[in-house]
């Protein structure tokens, strides 16, 4: 039995081979102290070389970002909840900036901003990492946005087509399916080439559940990638839950891929920012927000962009969401978020509470790529249906009024009440290329016209495997996206015209 001096001498000897196996280097540690402690925010003194955005971590652990570089003292925000942190606490800085995992072993996964898993799954064992705030592509690495993303939702498709590379806002008041309308986005992804990255900053666990539930239900779960803020995290982690999302999903544009990012929402970002903001004692501007809220919201949309081929030709298209109060478009974020993207797509309360879903005012909506992002079979039976239902909107209003019609107006109110119908679609249900053409198709030719109105949604629902029993060929070349040929067009026209008559002689 070994007695304490033996064990006390196998110990020594340990120790001198653990000493003599060590590699010593130089090290500078700069410490500092917590002067004062606020909801979120930290105030550091004695970091001297101190940058911004470096990461500061406390003798407790938990981590803070510097935002606020003064003479004395650094502002930080809380990345931790730091429930013990107090003043004279002891701070040291890392020269380190917030990184993010990135690669495949996020797919299918739910995970706060850091990349830290939310749903009960294995840690994330990342490709590698990189940092959450990155320069935008400059122009010359850039390239116009020509290839259509498929939406399923045919009142965009149609009349308002977003691009891969295209910054398109999503705009309109609480509860008018702003989130509805991105999910069906997300869904319709399932059999192309995009990756989704889906940022949820500062909603309900509940409003977050349902679109997890959606997407796990109609769409690629296992395509997608979800990055929550709870409402209730520390405003660090929500700030930087947009720039994150940004981050995993340049992962895949960056090496020749497709990513669609959808941010949920900029409009609680800013509240965010502004609490931040003025929690640092930032002069506060319009409506109390920073002078620099335009450049924190553009510094991130910016980066989504179509590349050049050079840099391998990947695409980053970027929904972000943002709410208006009682439609006011001229509302501070709004405006700024309107100058910023590429366009917007405005739903209307009136049209939502009507049951119009998606309730699109396309009067107040505009997308400034156009028919350049879209697809010749689309481009060729969609050119006139905007200018055809404003003009039926406008005659909607006149004729609620009870004035007298004359048979061209109730010919162009019959004909607008269906292209009602045909823009009207469930929620997850996203359609095919070919199946929006074909339903477009019926429209313009005048198909729908003698079809009973209530029975344009049969129609719409019997499509997809009418066009797959009776014309495979032709929804191939659609789904494509080539434009039939006049023979072509004049088979899927009668093919159509006997579906139609099939629907309205059902009982």
């Amino acid at each position: 039995m070994a007695t304490l001096g033996d064990r006390l001498d196998a110990w020594i000897e340990e120790a001198k081979a653990r000493v003599a196996d060590a590699e010593l280097e130089p090290r500078i540690e700069e410490g500092g102290r917590i002067t004062r402690v606020g909801d979120g925010v930290v105030w550091v003194a004695g970091l001297p070389s101190a940058r911004l955005d470096e990461i500061v971590v406390f003798e407790d652990g938990t981590r803070a970002l510097a935002v606020d570089l003064e003479r004395d003292e650094i502002g930080c925000i809380l990345l931790d909840p730091g429930k013990d942190l107090a003043s004279g606490t002891r701070a040291l800085g890392t020269g380190a900036v917030v990184h993010v995992p990135i690669g495949d072993s996020l797919l299918g996964r739910i995970v706060d901003p850091l990349g830290r898993p939310l749903d009960g799954g294995p840690p994330i064992e990342a490709k590698g990492l990189a940092p959450i705030d990155a320069p935008a592509p400059s122009v010359v690495d850039r390239r116009p946005v020509a290839e259509s993303l498929h939406t399923g939702l045919t009142a965009l498709d149609a009349m308002l087509p977003i691009g891969r590379g295209q910054r398109e806002l999503i705009l309109g008041d609480r509860a008018t399916g702003k989130t509805a309308l991105a999910t069906d986005a997300i869904i319709a992804q399932r059999d192309s080439d995009v990756i989704c990255v889906y940022a949820a900053i500062g909603q309900k666990s509940s409003a977050f559940g349902v679109v997890v539930d959606a997407v796990k239900r109609s769409g690629r779960f296992d395509r997608c990638i979800f990055v929550y803020a709870a409402p209730d995290s520390v405003p660090g982690l929500q700030w930087l839950a947009p720039y994150a999302a940004c981050t995993m999903a340049e992962h895949w544009s960056s090496r020749g891929g497709h990513a669609l990012l959808v941010l949920d929402d900029l409009t609680k970002h800013a509240k965010i920012h502004r609490e931040v903001s003025l929690l640092l004692r930032r002069p506060p501007g319009r409506e109390a927000y920073p002078g620099d809220i335009f450049y924190t919201h553009s510094r991130l949309l910016e980066r989504a962009s179509k590349l050049d081929a050079a840099r391998g030709g990947g695409s980053l298209t970027a929904l972000p969401i943002a709410e208006t109060q009682a439609g006011d478009l001229a509302a501070y974020i709004p405006t700024n978020l309107i100058s910023i993207t590429d366009g917007q797509i405005y739903l209307e309360p009136r049209l939502f509470n009507e049951g119009v879903r998606p309730a699109i005012d396309i009067g107040r909506s505009v997308s400034r790529v156009g028919a350049k992002s879209q697809t010749g079979a689309m481009r060729a039976v969609s050119s006139m249906l905007r200018l055809e239902y404003a003009q039926f909107l406008e005659l909607e209003v006149f004729a609620r009024f009870g004035g007298e019609l004359d048979e061209r107006a109730r010919r162009t109110l019959e004909r607008g009440l269906r292209i009602r119908e045909v823009l009207v679609q469930p929620n997850e249900r996203p359609l095919s290329l070919a199946h929006e053409v074909a339903l477009l198709l019926a429209l313009s030719g005048g198909i729908l016209d003698a079809l009973p109105r209530e029975r344009v949604a049969t129609f719409r629902e019997r499509l997809p495997r009418w066009l797959g029993d009776r014309t495979p060929a032709l929804r191939a070349l659609l789904d494509r996206g080539d434009e039939p040929s006049v023979e072509e067009r004049a088979t899927l026209l009668e093919s159509l015209g006997e579906l139609a008559r099939t629907v309205g002689a059902a009982p």
